[in-house]
Parts: structure tokens; sequence; C-alpha cells
């Protein structure tokens, strides 16, 4: 329901009531002491703002200490002394720094097919920390502590891109934000809300100090495919000597009534090389483009290459979770493994095995298909220490064959 009636369309408010929902589980209020006091938190990791307006870093950073003098870290008193002074604490990439957000927002990114980021926003008591805006991305709102009261309007654009920011069109969403809202409504803890770029929204934190997640979810939108056409075409219209060539000498760029007739060629040659664009091309470039944004799981350097030094027949191979993979011909009868941002070219003999692992999730090094003991062992290295594959914890842990089958990436979802 969700897919068909709200994704890209329109904002939906679910209650914890109705869901039995708790998000503290991805970041409380202790968290976010520890994230400000204990983890070396650096711009731009962290802003502030106030009323409206961002407050200038150089107001809450400082060197570090001896050994750590880098002048933009975090300093948790100034952090305390702007809070209680009313301003908005925002956390800034923590699907990057805070482990069960890393999780969440990788796994949601994979299942949904779009990239995702986290941020989170902590405001004290009865105090607003941005005016009415809009993102040029889909948000989730998930209610962590304390309560806010939402007001969201219809957009002043619809399905704005990355290039079109609510600050360019200030004054629009300064007076919507006047208007009849679409969501009046309080978010408590465990409250989530659905809002599509574009519309218009602000908050304000109630009686106690108020904590939400932001996710962000970075669409890929049908610009996109556009952009990577027209990018196709800047590639392929090059070897067009007509496109290369010069006006003439003398040519009045005042006038365009004189560059009509020239205009008109050119606009006429793109015609022609964008009929000759491959949808097929167009689709691979989005592809490249999304997946290079999704963080498969991480990868622990040294205890890997340690696995891979050590591999026996034995060995379970797991795909990474998350890396998003396919298989497909290469040249010369070779195969290549698309996976995440790098492709990676092997001999023809290993498609057997890549494509059992690939549809398992899951395997031991002695059951891969199709090669010599020796092929089986060159191939579990190269995919261990590319980063295709992990060795899970554990010596020796027998690979699961219970007749289930993962996903394409070999995730247990």
């Amino acid at each position: 329901m969700f897919a068909e009636q709200y994704w890209a369309r329109r904002p939906l408010l679910t209650r914890a009531a109705d869901t039995g929902d708790s998000f503290t589980d991805l970041l409380d209020l202790a968290a976010v002491d520890e994230l400000l006091s204990t983890r070396g938190l650096r711009t731009p990791f962290l802003r502030i703002a106030k009323d409206g307006a961002v407050v200038d870093p150089k107001r809450f950073t400082s060197s570090g200490g001896a050994g750590a003098e880098i002048a933009d870290q975090v300093s948790s008193d100034a952090v305390l002394r702007l809070f209680a002074d009313g301003s908005t604490v925002v956390l800034q990439g923590l699907h990057r720094l805070w482990p069960p957000l890393i999780e969440f927002a990788d796994q949601l990114a994979a299942d949904l097919g779009h990239p995702t980021q986290v941020n989170a926003y902590i405001t004290p008591p009865s105090s607003r920390g941005f005016s009415p805006h809009y993102d040029v991305h889909d948000v989730f709102v998930l209610q962590v502590a304390g309560e806010k009261h939402w007001r969201i309007h219809e957009p002043v654009l619809r399905d704005p891109l990355r290039t079109q920011p609510w600050n360019d069109r200030a004054a629009a969403v300064a007076a919507a934000a006047e208007g009849e809202p679409v969501v009046d409504a309080v978010l408590r803890p465990g409250d989530a809300l659905y809002l599509p770029r574009g519309f218009l929204h602000s908050a304000t934190a109630l009686g106690e100090i108020s904590a939400h997640l932001t996710v962000g979810v970075h669409s890929v939108t049908r610009w996109a495919a556009a952009e990577a056409a027209l990018d196709l075409v800047r590639s392929l219209a090059t070897d067009d000597p007509e496109l290369r060539g010069s006006f003439p000498l003398g040519v009045d760029l005042a006038d365009p009534a004189t560059l009509e007739a020239d205009i008109g060629e050119v606009l006429g040659a793109l015609r022609a090389w964008l009929d000759r664009v491959d949808p097929a091309e167009v689709a691979e470039r989005l592809r490249a483009r999304t997946w290079a944004q999704v963080r498969p799981e991480p990868v622990a350097p040294l205890a890997q290459a340690s696995a891979a030094a050590a591999l026996t027949s034995d060995s379970v191979l797991r795909m990474r979770r998350r890396l998003r993979c396919a298989l497909r011909d290469g040249t010369e009868g070779r195969v290549e493994l698309l996976a995440g941002r790098r492709t990676h070219t092997f001999p023809g003999e290993v498609r057997a095995a890549l494509t059992e692992l690939l549809a398992v999730g899951e395997l031991k090094v002695g059951d891969l298909p199709g090669l010599d003991p020796d092929d089986r062992m060159t191939l579990a290295r190269r995919l261990v220490t590319d980063a295709i594959a992990t060795v899970p914890d554990g010596p020796d842990r027998a690979a699961r064959h219970d007749g289930s089958r993962g996903d394409a990436n070999g995730s247990d979802r």
C-alpha cells in the first residue's frame, strides 16, 4: 500500500500505538551525549541552529588538545552552552558514525533501491531549529524522545531536484507556510512521518528535550536517466565532424537570427544522436551511479586479511551483506562481476562457482563447483581480499544448506 499510495506522492503519519514501534535501539539521548562528548566528533558531522539560522562552527569547535590539535573538533562544553540557550543540535551522517544506524541505513537502502542517509535533530524544550523549508530528497522522520509539533504544507515545487534547493524559492516557501497545513500533528516517541521531497515542513519541540531521526532517501529520478542519456550523447556526438565544426567568420552572437539555421542543424544532429542511445546503456549508468552510493557491510581489514591467508577447504565464504552484485559476460570468454562501485574480471571457468555463491550466499571453499582444489583456493582468496566475500567469525563454521536461497547479493532478509 505504501508504494502505491504514498511513495513520492503524499505524507504519511504512523503512530507508535498502531505499530508498537520504538526507535531507541537506533539512537537515544545517552547515545547523543556519547557522540558529542567522547567520540572525537568533527564538523561537518555536527551543525547547530537557532531560530532558523545556522550557528558559526567556530562557536562550538576547538582543538582536541595535545596530540589532537585538529581545530574543528566538537567542544562539548560549548555545545552545552548553546543547547541550554535554545539551539538545536544536528548530528549529520550518522549512517557513517553510529553502528546501529550504519546497519539500519545500509539495509534500508538495499531494500528500497535508493541511497539513504541519517541525521539526528535534538531540540531544547519549546524551541525551533529551522524555519519552514523543503528537502530535495524524501524523508522518514522517526521520533526518538520527547514531543515535537510538526506543520506540513503542500510543495511550492513538486519533486525538486538537488539543483533546486528551497532557499532559491525562499519567498514562495515563506508565503506557502502561512497557509493551511496538510499535516498538523505532534509526534511522540515511536511515531513516524514520511514526507516526499518538496513538502514544506517545520517543527517545534514541546515541554522537554525532543530528538528525532531524519532518514533521507536520495531517490533515483527520471531526470537522472535524462542526465545519463545526455552524457552518452555528449560522448558519442564528439565523433560527428559537423558538430565539431566552427561557426562562420564574422558571426554576430548578439543577433540570434544569424545563428538560427546553424543552431537548427545542431539541434537536429543532437536529436539524431539521442535516437541512437541504447536504453540499456542508460540503465547501466544509473546502476553504476546508484550502486556506488549504497554502502555495503563494513569489513574488518586485519581479521579478513588473516582469514584469507589461513583459508582451508572447510572455511566458509559468505557474500558481503548489502553488496549489490550481478554477473555478466566479459570479453574473450571471461566473466565480469559487478560488485557495488567496482567491476571485477575473472576467468570464464569460475562462472559456475560465482553463480552458486551469489545464489546461495554462503558456501564452504571446498563446495565451490566446477573447479579443482587449487583454483577454488585462488578464487576464495581473491573474493576475500577484494572484499566481495567475507569469512564469518568462528573457525571452520559449517555453511548453511537448509534449502533456502538468499537474494542476488546473498543477504538473508
